[in-house]
């Protein structure tokens, strides 16, 4: 696994989810379609899971969304966390209903009386709190205090409502710092790392479509998991959410935090290759999705880097004149017709799984 540090942070749990205290790290998303059509988010919801999401936030704007919530906790197998803006007296349904969690961002509330209300039916129903800093959604105090949103104001705005809850006794409290800019995202959960012990989660919040926001929050995200600070995680993309879910584990798998699925190694194509590296890398991507057992396969399209790629990893393909050479656990085991190449590796990818679930 991975040799990065990390920091231990007090946990929390979240339904049966533990976040924190050196549990593994999660992969979060959230719904897209109006919580009271409730068809449709039960739709979404179980794509995510089947995509292996570990945690879900579903909007919660007004009371026919409360009303729907235990229909939906009671279509899913991950814990269920309700997103509050404006009106405290959601979170306070939303929790009689049976969520998991609740999210809410301090900037939009209301009064220290009205985060208590919540604090006190959290406490008696065993249901933790995420603290939300958008450096959109400020207090104005602090932003007439700092100027501007700065990683110094949004840890302000935290600390603000972690006093809040402290007083109150409350502590089952994950707190997340997000921003458009990855700069200030990085930032500011650094500096909140170095004064608390509460869990982190982590996201570059409004990152964009699919493949900028991506590469936005691969840095922010990966940066600051690579110096150990973050507990969970959600990568916020325009677009399905389920591609969110596999752009969080893709960061993890890169950081050697988890051990999942099928990870591909293959060249960029070039010039010597004799073989359509890009197409069989495509249809091999898509054919590989239902694999959860953490395997390598190597496609390679010459005999410069092909041979050692293919024989490290757990089968491997490199490229000769429309044929290749297969590899398993570094020997050379068959010559394949390009033709056949992605059939032929699902075989060996299948026999592997299987011998790993056996384990």
């Amino acid at each position: 696994m991975s040799s990065y540090k990390r920091r231990i942070s007090r946990i929390v749990n979240v339904g049966n989810l533990p976040i924190g205290g050196g549990a593994p790290i999660s992969v979060q998303s959230m719904t897209t379609p109006p919580t009271s059509d409730i068809d449709a988010v039960i739709l979404q919801i179980l794509e995510l899971e089947a995509a292996g999401c570990q945690l879900i936030r579903v909007t919660v704007a007004d009371e026919a969304a409360v009303k729907v919530l235990p229909r939906i906790k009671s279509a899913m197998t991950v814990p269920l966390v309700a997103d509050i803006h404006f009106d405290y007296r959601l979170a306070i349904g939303a929790i009689d209903a049976g969520v998991d969690k609740i999210r809410i961002n301090p900037g939009n509330i209301g009064s220290k009386e009205r985060v208590k209300a919540v604090l006190k039916a959290a406490r008696a129903a065993h249901v933790p709190i995420r603290i939300g800093v958008n450096a959109g959604s400020l207090e104005k105090n602090l932003l007439q205090q700092y100027g501007h949103p700065s990683a110094e104001a949004m840890v302000a705005s935290a600390a603000r409502h972690i006093r809040i809850c402290e007083d109150f006794g409350f502590e089952d409290i994950i707190v997340a710092l997000k921003a458009s800019d990855v700069d200030l995202m990085i930032a500011a959960n650094r500096l909140f790392a170095q004064q608390y012990d509460y869990p982190l989660h982590l996201g570059v919040t409004e990152a964009g479509p699919p493949w900028q926001g991506t590469i936005k929050s691969a840095i922010g995200i990966g940066t600051l998991l690579a110096e150990g600070i973050g507990e969970t995680i959600r990568v916020s993309l325009t677009g399905d959410p389920v591609q969110e879910v596999h752009a969080g584990f893709e960061i993890l798998k890169s950081l050697n935090l988890i051990k999942k699925g099928v990870t591909i190694i293959s060249c960029p194509t070039c010039g010597r290759a004799d073989v359509d590296i890009i197409g069989i890398v495509n249809e091999l991507e898509k054919r590989v999705k239902h694999i959860k057992k953490p395997l390598s396969v190597a496609v390679m399209g010459c005999a410069v880097n092909g041979p050692g790629e293919a024989r490290e990893a757990d089968v491997g393909v490199a490229g000769g004149k429309h044929s290749f050479l297969l590899f398993k656990k570094g020997e050379v085991i068959d010559k394949i017709p390009e033709s056949k190449v992605v059939d032929r590796l699902l075989e060996e990818i299948e026999i592997i799984s299987a011998a790993k679930e056996e384990e």
